[in-house]
């Protein structure tokens, strides 16, 4: 079992929207390694930390799970489809995609700032400079460190409540 971070912009894909729908396609991912994350590496069952990128506060906000095997990305077919690829063909699909299904969203986000101020995460891929995957593998030791700052927010939270 390996596991994974999947970055998500709220405004198009949000972690309440995973929620609300349960399982959802994984569509438009239109860079080869995070492709090859996909169709060579995910296993169905492996765990995921979804990630709110490209907004006021990023940062992981849930957990989901690789529901599926690596399927072609049916947008990239569908001539008015902003993720539309020309080169690609139904025998030989460049693109491809797994669905991932809702476990868990956080109370309170584990920001990208508190990330970084983790020095057990210093050689995690998502805080390596220029890094703009958004599809990364994480150690199960970088995960269990996320999962315990999510635990360790959330009860700071109820505590106070």
């Amino acid at each position: 079992m390996r596991h994974w971070l999947m970055k998500s912009e709220p405004d198009v894909f949000s972690i309440d929207d995973l929620a609300r729908v349960g399982r959802e396609p994984w569509t438009g991912v239109r860079n080869h390694q995070a492709r090859n994350f996909m169709r060579d590496d995910m296993q169905i069952g492996d765990p995921v930390l979804f990630y709110h990128s490209s907004c006021a506060e990023p940062g992981v906000v849930g957990i989901a799970r690789v529901a599926s095997a690596a399927y072609p990305d049916p947008s990239q077919f569908e001539r008015d489809s902003e993720y539309f690829d020309a080169r690609s063909t139904h025998a030989q699909p460049r693109w491809v995609l797994v669905d991932v299904e809702f476990e868990q969203k956080f109370a309170q986000p584990v920001t990208l700032a508190r990330l970084r101020n983790e020095p057990r995460l210093a050689g995690c891929a998502l805080l390596q400079r220029g890094n703009r995957l958004s599809i990364l593998p994480f150690t199960r030791a970088q995960w269990d460190i996320v999962l315990g700052m999510a635990s360790s927010r959330q009860q700071r939270g109820t505590r106070h409540a």
